[in-house]
């Protein structure tokens, strides 16, 4: 998986204790029926944060970006911004805007006129209401393109009018929901830096919604993972990546090995243990510096590419594995492997391609021995 890892502060402000929280979401909850959509969710954003809620359907993220918006009340908890409680306040007197994955857009006004419709609502006079709009068709580089209507704009287009439409009431917060899920692939990578470059500029707090892993952490200089409800993580894309808390949150984020096992012994002084993993009827070295007692049931996430390849049983390793390759996938910058043990158990294998090259370096049925530091595996609860 591929992340922008974005320009950071010496201390960023979640890792300073006299920082102030922008956003405070304190134990909301909303219910369905007996359904949780949100449950006792408490979660500090900073200001000038690119925040991402990340989850599939039916996590929760869509709901709380709602909440965010007072289009959704809650059934109990409170939201602060910037100290403020703004949990009683209905949509049009927060200091927050939304940009709806459809955009919304009037198709009968031009790009100047939907861009000023907020402003027009809330009575701003006519000559700063046409100086607001001109910076931000500056801001979104379409200064040329005011005279134009919706649908004669590209969909990379629209979705600049609409962002520039929200940001021209100067929210303290804005609330985007899944903004790039209607752009094709390539439009939504680029799309992806210029809104990035967008909020650098703007300093605006921005919570962005979606399900799609790479976006969420290409964008975000910090992400919360969602799952029924609950939040099961938050952190920065790589921690997020290189230390995932939970099971749920291993095989979420990116391609990982997954095996059950139990705590076979510990050495605290080294800053190890080793797991008994059935599936591999072998014992697996992984680094664990907290106390576990022998005999705790955990699983072991091993990411693929941190996995070694070789043709012949190397003489000194960690952790060793042997399998045949059962199934290939090329796919131009790597290949993927799928290597079974003779236990039965599958191990996915990434190969970087390094060397320009029409075919998989290895062939269906090849004996190949898998190895890796005991670093990279990572032991999560059961």
């Amino acid at each position: 998986m591929s992340t922008q890892l974005r320009r950071q502060p010496e201390v960023a402000p979640w890792q300073d204790p006299s920082a102030q929280p922008f956003l405070r979401i304190q134990n909301v909850t909303k219910t369905y029926g007996k359904v949780y959509a949100c449950d006792d969710v408490s979660l500090d954003i900073y200001q000038g944060e690119l925040f991402a809620l990340l989850g599939g359907s039916g996590s929760g993220k869509s709901t709380l970006l709602r909440i965010l918006a007072g289009l959704v009340k809650p059934d109990r908890g409170r939201i602060l911004i910037d100290g403020v409680d703004i949990s009683d306040l209905p949509p049009y007197e927060r200091p927050v805007n939304m940009m709806f994955q459809s955009y919304a857009l009037f198709p009968h006004m031009t790009v100047e006129q939907n861009i000023a419709f907020g402003l027009k609502q809330d009575r701003m006079p006519a000559a700063q209401i046409r100086e607001r709009v001109a910076q931000m068709l500056e801001l979104v580089r379409m200064s040329d393109l005011g005279k134009r209507k919706p649908d004669q704009l590209s969909g990379g287009q629209r979705q600049r009018v609409a962002l520039a439409r929200s940001l021209a009431k100067q929210p303290k917060l804005l609330l985007l929901d899944e903004p790039l899920g209607a752009l094709d692939r390539r439009l939504r990578e680029h799309t992806q830096f210029e809104l990035m470059n967008i909020q650098e500029k703007v300093g605006t707090t921005f919570v962005l919604v979606t399900h799609d892993q790479e976006e969420a952490m290409t964008m975000a200089s910090r992400l919360a993972v969602m799952n029924a409800g609950m939040i099961e993580q938050v952190s920065t894309p790589a921690g997020l990546y290189e230390y995932p808390a939970t099971r749920f949150v291993a095989e979420f984020i990116g391609a990982t090995n997954l095996f059950e096992g139990r705590i076979a012994s510990q050495d605290e002084e080294q800053g190890t243990v080793k797991v008994h993993c059935d599936a591999l009827e072998r014992e697996i070295l992984a680094r664990y510096s907290d106390p576990i007692p022998v005999g705790t049931p955990v699983s072991v996430s091993i990411r693929p590419e941190k996995i070694d390849v070789h043709e012949t049983a190397p003489t000194a390793t960690e952790n060793l594995a042997v399998g045949q390759v059962v199934e290939i996938a090329y796919l131009g910058d790597v290949s993927i492997y799928q290597v079974k043990a003779p236990s039965g158990a599958i191990l996915r294998v990434q190969e970087t391609h390094v060397v320009r090259s029409a075919e998989p370096h290895y062939e269906w049925d090849d004996t190949l021995y898998l190895s890796w530091d005991a670093a990279s595996a990572v032991v999560l609860p059961a």
